[in-house]
């Protein structure tokens, strides 16, 4: 199984942290290319690897850690038919910093969209930056990652990966039912959970 993230933010480097501290291999992009990325893979190490769009697109397991707005941007970057999509993304109207105006959709249909074929996921989205980069083992317990997908194998998959991570999953059904909760401005937005290790 291989693994990439598309954005080196603030979301994106949190993940890209928990990789190299697991030493998973991930490949990292951006929208200025690789070479902008080497002092980051000189800060996490040899696990994290920078690569152009179009290599990154090529994973079993693409993470959408960009801004929302961004991406259009890289649906021409390769091939997302069948390809396992988790969509970090939030769709905010930073002038005032309010819910994007999405028509009554939900984002990730509106990424689905964007990307044709793709098994969308909706996690890693509702902490705070500085939250998901610290240990998810702590107080005697993990912290939790909130998943929604239509897919019902591709939230499996996703849920794998956030175990693999030292997370926990919490799967909240499909994206019109749990991605509601988890949508910019929802009621699970920001809420930091541990749940206690058995």
């Amino acid at each position: 199984m291989t693994y990439s993230i598309i954005g080196a933010g603030a979301i994106g480097g949190a993940l890209a942290r928990h990789f190299a501290r697991l030493d998973l291999p991930v490949l990292i992009a951006n929208a200025r290319g690789p070479e902008a990325l080497r002092d980051m893979q000189e800060a996490l190490g040899a696990s994290v690897q920078p690569v152009d769009l179009q290599t990154a697109v090529q994973a079993d397991v693409v993470i959408l850690a960009l801004p929302f707005a961004a991406v259009p941007e890289i649906a021409a970057a390769g091939d997302w038919n069948g390809r396992l999509v988790i969509d970090a993304t939030n769709a905010i109207d930073f002038s005032d910093f309010t819910p994007a105006d999405l028509g009554g959709r939900f984002s990730s249909q509106i990424v689905a969209e964007t990307l044709p074929g793709a098994r969308i996921v909706k996690g890693f989205n509702t902490l705070p930056a500085a939250v998901l980069a610290r240990d998810p083992v702590t107080a005697g317990g993990r912290r939790t990652i909130f998943l929604s997908s239509d897919d019902q194998d591709a939230a499996a998959r996703a849920g794998a990966l956030v175990k693999q991570l030292q997370f926990e999953p919490i799967f909240l059904g499909r994206i019109d039912e749990g991605g509601r909760l988890q949508q910019f401005g929802g009621a699970l937005m920001v809420h930091s959970l541990l749940l206690e290790a058995a």
